[in-house]
């Protein structure tokens, strides 16, 4: 498909771990599709004496053991596959070429080679990145490494790389986190009772037993204090990818501004308002040492072109 038919106005239901929910459409069957792991590791490598913010963020999650990782996150690469079939139907999935495509998989080769120090997993995630045409301001990462961007994020926010960067570190800090495993484990965790918990924390995991994957993955959402880890990890995720942390102040300003005219789907479920401003303002001065040390992007990329009013 050349970037010509790529339609941009498409209606692709949101992503079930994409804060707003999902439905899914997919292409993963096409293997070109995949983010060239073997690039990955020439990505911007910072000095690793520089400690961030780890001491900010808890433990893993007692919940998560509830259930198993590799169940998780086959759940997902089926939805993301799903997805992106429905997105291709409609002609709305861009192609290998697209400049934004491009930029969004340049982004991510910078950022993924410092996943694996928050999750030893992602070291063998097949890691995919897709551009999705559809008007609404969404993005996200689901787990296993799968990750989608709606193209009105970045066309009606006009983002810049440094605010691609601060979006795309934010979400894989979810699936990094393990946000979703968490809250279907707190979910099974539930049905069980106490009593049942109790007796089965010990066991690693419930197997299929508490296993609703395909109906929890639609109806998943995020808890503010995974939102405000995702925040703390993201920052750090793309400081070390050379983009500047301080993006995020500018990005929820923007979030801000639009959300005033109508209600976002992105930020239903994100802390929003000057407090999230002021707590990543706070968070700068403990990730600017990682940005000043980081190898810089040696290409740089612009926005899509503004919406005209009329359209």
């Amino acid at each position: 498909m050349s970037t010509d038919a790529f339609r941009t106005d498409a209606d692709i239901p949101s992503a079930p771990l994409a804060h707003a929910g999902c439905r899914c459409g997919g292409c993963l069957a096409n293997p070109s599709r995949r983010l060239f792991t073997g690039a990955l590791l020439t990505g911007a490598l910072v000095p690793a004496l520089a400690q961030g913010v780890r001491e900010e963020v808890g433990s893993e999650s007692a919940f998560s053991k509830l259930v198993p990782a590799e169940e998780v996150e086959a759940a997902a690469a089926q939805q993301y596959r799903q997805m992106l079939s429905q997105a291709a139907q409609q002609k709305a999935l861009a192609p290998e070429n697209h400049p934004q495509m491009q930029r969004l998989r340049y982004i991510a080769q910078r950022i993924i080679p410092f996943t694996d120090e928050w999750n030893p997993r992602a070291r063998q995630w097949k890691w995919e990145v897709n551009l999705l045409g559809s008007k609404e301001l969404n993005a996200f990462c689901m787990p296993g490494g799968k990750i989608a961007f709606y193209y009105g994020i970045l066309q009606q926010l006009q983002l810049s790389d440094d605010e691609v960067a601060t979006i795309m570190g934010h979400e894989v800090a979810h699936a990094l986190r393990e946000h979703a495993r968490e809250r279907m484990g707190k979910s099974a965790a539930t049905q069980l009772g106490a009593g049942a918990l109790s007796a089965l924390l010990g066991l690693g995991n419930l197997g299929n037993q508490v296993l609703g994957m395909g109906s929890q993955l639609l109806t998943l959402k995020f808890s503010r204090e995974d939102e405000s880890e995702a925040d703390i990890v993201g920052m750090e995720l793309a400081a070390r990818a050379g983009y500047d942390p301080a993006a995020g102040v500018s990005l929820w300003q923007k979030m801000m501004a639009v959300s005033r005219g109508e209600p976002l789907a992105f930020m239903s479920t994100h802390p929003a308002g000057e407090t999230r401003i002021r707590d990543i303002q706070a968070r700068l001065p403990r990730v600017q040492p990682l940005y000043a040390q980081a190898p810089k992007p040696n290409q740089h990329f612009g926005a899509p072109a503004a919406r005209s009013a009329s359209r």
